[in-house]
């Protein structure tokens, strides 16, 4: 069988499974762990071509951390960057004690407890990501805590599995000198891309971000190039892609790369969940049972207790810890890689991998369907978590911002500075949505509230958060997508006002029937005015005169506006 036909099949059964975990309202994340297991080796032993596989897990892993970094601008990390460091920290370390304490009492030996203590504290930052991307939930201030404490993490990790594997070939003195060399090249990389981004990419994006088609490619090749690069360097691929995020993350155009990377991402994701499944070592399950469960117990109730303390301590809100709390509610993909490779250097018995292989399994699941439904399962533990809590709620959390828009603009060239000014007169918050780099110029040379996008782009308009809107606005002329707008703002946010343009009484009544609130009509509009024009000022041209010096006026403060 050609790997073409293995990955057809394996997709067809993913799509088969997935389908059943839609119609039982189920995660598909599940589904796609199981259908790893149904084509892994304890039952059809269809995937053969692990290799190939893989290698397309890593280009969906590279992706995804390259999308989280375009989320990390440095403005975030000034936020968070406190919060991301003590919760990271201060879990690995409360969990991995408490779990060392509990293998110790099943009678697991030392060193086998140690690698079970760390593999315990790792949480999957793609399984959560993926499912954060779901939710729509990234930029939420709890989304955003969850994705710096998991950097943190995975940070920890990188340099637990560098520590395990220089130990087990090197000296003490080797390791210290390699460590110091890393960081050295860390600050030589750091330092480069910071001149890169601040004197070379604003240019370079604003010619390219002209071509929505060679936006998409170039920023591809920008993520996938610059992880290399740092890889060939003695980096990971995932903390390559993540920086590469962030040096774009600065830029107007980094919402619109994101959402169209999205697609990309989720089919070379799905294939690395297909992979997760299938190497899921299942001997001696019964054997097992009872240490599988209490650990399995531990990391989806303990994990998150910890770090709902934790951020308790930092000021949170108790509905923001919890819901942070939850995504730690699993053991990472990190954890299945340090396992295998204590295995393979003699430090843990099969039985310890076959241990926090179904530890893995049982967590991931149970996390999954934790964040998916966290908003349902909080009203039920509330009251748990006002006994639970240390230090009394504080009225503004730290970090907390407005990504919320009462008002949203799509297009600025036309009479987007007539609505701005409105905006600002009625004194809500706003923001202008435009694709044209030379009007987002503008925008941020005025400092108005602007996110370069795509009206077109589902995935761009998801990010905007129109389910809080109260006002949208559109000025595009294109029909087509003030259709895709208007719908989904209809099914989005039912109580929003929108107000979209259209050049035809046909355009209009599609728009209307769309769930429109009112369309704009400019040369019904025009004709109305001129109507009433000549109805004040008759025949008396001295009055038409007078009111074109006002037209003047107005198209020159125009101008001034857009220059």
């Amino acid at each position: 069988m050609n790997i073409f036909t293995e990955i057809t099949i394996i997709v067809a059964i993913a799509a088969f499974i997935s389908l059943i975990m839609r119609l039982l309202r189920q995660p598909l994340v599940v589904g796609y762990i199981l259908t790893g297991i149904i084509v892994g080796p304890y039952t059809l032993n269809i995937l053969q071509s692990t290799d190939q596989v893989e290698l397309f897990s890593k280009i969906g892993i590279t992706v995804l951390l390259f999308i989280v970094g375009l989320n990390l601008n440095p403005q975030v990390i000034k936020e968070l960057g406190k919060v991301s460091l003590v919760t990271g920290v201060g879990q690995v370390l409360v969990t991995s004690a408490i779990g060392f304490s509990i293998a110790l009492l099943l009678g697991i030996e030392r060193i086998a407890a140690i690698y079970l203590s760390i593999a315990l504290t790792l949480s999957s930052t793609i399984i959560i990501l993926k499912l954060l991307s779901d939710r729509g939930d990234l930029n939420k201030l709890y989304g955003r805590i969850a994705i710096g404490f998991l950097i943190i993490q995975d940070l920890i990790a990188s340099l637990i599995l560098l520590f395990i594997s220089t130990f087990s070939t090197a000296g003490d003195a080797n390791l210290t000198i390699l460590i110091l060399f890393l960081v050295v090249k860390l600050l030589i990389v750091l330092c480069s891309l910071y001149l890169v981004s601040a004197y070379v990419i604003p240019s370079l994006f604003k010619f390219v971000a002209k071509s929505q088609e060679l936006l998409f490619l170039f920023s591809l090749a920008w993520g996938l190039g610059l992880a290399v690069t740092l890889y060939q360097i003695g980096f990971s691929l995932e903390i390559g892609a993540l920086i590469a995020g962030v040096t774009l993350s600065v830029t107007p155009y980094a919402y619109e790369i994101g959402s169209r990377l999205r697609p990309l991402r989720d089919f070379f994701i799905v294939l690395f969940f297909i992979l997760l499944g299938s190497q899921m070592v299942l001997d001696k399950v019964i054997e097992l049972i009872i240490p599988t469960l209490l650990f399995s117990v531990f990391v989806l109730i303990g994990n998150p207790v910890i770090l709902i303390l934790l951020l308790n301590l930092l000021g949170f809100k108790r509905r923001t810890s919890f819901m942070a709390g939850l995504t730690v509610a699993q053991i990472s993909e990190f954890s299945l890689i340090l396992a295998s490779l204590g295995f393979s250097l003699g430090h843990i018995s099969r039985d310890i991998l076959s241990l926090i292989t179904m530890v893995g399994l049982i967590t991931i699941t149970g996390s999954t369907y934790f964040i998916l439904y966290s908003e349902r399962i909080y009203p039920h533990v509330e009251g748990l978590l006002k006994r639970l809590q240390l230090l009394p709620e504080k009225k503004k959390e730290p970090g907390s911002n407005g990504q919320e828009f009462d008002c949203i603009l799509f297009g600025y060239d036309r009479v987007g500075a007539d609505f701005i000014k409105i905006f600002s007169k009625m004194n809500v918050s706003y923001i202008v949505v435009d694709y044209n780099p030379t009007s987002v110029q503008r925008l941020a040379e005025q400092n108005i509230p602007y996110r370069f996008g795509d009206a077109e782009d589902v995935e761009f308009l998801e990010e905007l958060n129109l389910s809080k809107t109260k006002l949208v606005l559109s000025t595009i002329p294109d029909h087509k997508t003030n259709v895709l707008l208007t719908r989904k703002i209809t099914r989005s946010n039912k109580r929003a006002i929108s107000i979209i343009i259209a050049q035809t009484i046909q355009q209009a009544q599609t728009l209307y029937q769309e769930g429109a609130t009112y369309v704009l009509m400019p040369h019904y509009l025009g004709a109305r005015y001129a109507s009433h024009m000549i109805s004040r000022f008759g025949l008396h041209k001295q009055a038409y005169l007078e009111e074109k010096e006002k037209h003047i006026d107005h198209i020159n403060n125009r101008l001034e506006i857009s220059k």
